[in-house]
C-alpha cells in the first residue's frame, strides 16, 4: 500500500552512510539541471521496532519537524524535499528527499590549514549558525544535539543546520528528557540533570564557537563529572547559590576552581571573548539569546 506518492523524481549515485534502520545516499533529480539531493532510505518492522509499532518516535519527530520548517525556507536550516512511505506486508519503507551538502562542519575543519581559519571566515559560520537557531528558536524548536557532525558546509561556505532526530518543539510545561546533546557540547545544567530550555543549545554553539578557533573541542572529557570539571576549570566554578536548586548533583568545591583558567581566550580579539564568555555562561537564564549573538559586535565590527 503506497501511503505518499513521491512528486521529485531523482537517480541514486552512490551510498554515503548507513545507519541502524537504513541508508543515505547521494542522488540527482531529474529534469532540474541535476540539482544533487540526500535520500534516505529506511526500512522497519514491526517486529523490529522499538515500539513494536511501525516508525521509532525519533524519526517521526524529524520528519515532522522538517515537515513544519520547510514552508518558512530558511538559508540556514536544510530543508526536507519530500517525504513517501508505502507499507508492504509488515515491512515500512519510508524515503527522506533532503538538500544536500556534501561535508559537515568536522569536515570542513579537518581541512583547515594548520595556521586555522581566519577571523572573517569564523565570523561568517558563526553568523550563519546563530541565524540558523534564532528561527528554530523563534518557532520554538529546540535542536538538543548541535555539535559539528550536524551543521553542513557547502563548497561556498554556507552554513545549515541538520539531523533533527533529538529535537522538540519547547512550551513551558513540557516534560524534556535529561538524555540530550553530545557530551562535548552538553550544558551545565543537562549535566546536572537540572530543568532546561532554549539555552542548551546557545551553550552548544559556544562550545562550536570556541572550536572554530581551536580546531579541536573546547571540553573533550569522557565522563559527565569530567565534563564539569573541565567547564568549570573554564569559566570557573559558580557560586552555591547559582547551583540549579533541582539538581540531583550536590554543589561541592571539589568541581573546580573558583577562579576560571579560560587556555582559549588569548587566542581571541576583545569581542570574540566577550561573545564566547556569553555564551558560556553558567546561568541558563542569563546565558545569550541567538537574536542578542546576532546584534552582538563581533559580528558588526570590522
Amino acid at each position: 500500500m503506497e501511503v505518499g506518492a513521491s512528486s521529485l523524481l531523482y537517480e541514486l549515485l552512490a551510498e554515503i552512510g548507513q545507519g541502524s534502520f537504513g541508508k543515505v545516499y547521494k542522488a540527482r533529480a531529474v529534469g532540474e539541471e541535476g540539482r544533487l539531493l540526500a535520500v534516505k532510505k529506511f526500512h522497519f518492522c514491526s517486529q523490529s521496532s522499538p515500539d513494536n509499532n511501525g516508525i521509532p518516535s525519533y524519526i517521526l519527530r524529524e520528519v515532522a519537524l522538517l515537515d513544519r520548517m520547510k514552508y518558512f525556507q530558511h538559508t540556514n536550516v536544510v530543508k526536507l524535499l519530500d517525504v513517501t512511505a508505502t507499507l508492504a506486508g509488515n515491512v515500512l519503507d519510508l524515503t527522506l528527499v533532503l538538500e544536500y551538502i556534501d561535508q559537515d562542519l568536522s569536515t570542513y575543519l579537518s581541512k583547515a590549514p594548520p595556521s586555522g581559519l581566519s577571523r572573517d571566515n569564523i565570523k561568517l559560520l558563526m553568523l550563519q549558525v546563530m541565524r540558523g537557531l534564532d528561527f528554530l528558536h523563534v518557532n520554538m524548536v529546540l535542536h538538543r544535539d548541535l555539535k559539528p557532525p550536524n551543521i553542513l558546509v557547502s563548497s561556498c561556505g554556507l552554513v545549515k543546520i541538520a539531523d533533527f532526530g533529538m529535537s522538540r518543539l519547547y512550551t513551558f510545561n513540557t516534560a524534556l528528557s535529561p538524555n540530550v546533546v553530545t557530551l562535548w557540547y552538553r550544558a551545565p545544567e543537562v549535566l546536572l540533570k537540572s530543568s532546561y530550555m532554549t539555552s542548551v543549545d546557545v551553550w552548544s554553539a559556544g562550545c562550536i564557537f570556541a572550536e572554530l578557533f581551536l580546531l579541536k573541542p573546547l571540553f573533550n572529557g569522557i565522563s559527565e563529572a569530567q565534563q564539569l570539571q573541565m567547564i568549570f576549570e573554564f569559566i570557573g566554578l559558580p557560586s552555591e547559590d547559582e547551583w540549579p536548586q533541582n539538581s540531583p548533583v550536590c554543589y561541592s568545591l571539589h568541581f573546580g576552581p573558583k577562579n576560571p583558567s579560560p587556555r582559549l581566550l588569548f587566542c581571541m580579539d576583545p569581542y570574540g571573548r566577550d561573545l564566547l564568555l556569553k555564551c558560556l555562561t553558567f546561568a541558563p537564564s542569563r546565558r545569550i539569546s541567538p537574536a542578542a549573538a546576532l546584534a552582538h559586535p563581533f559580528f558588526h565590527q570590522h
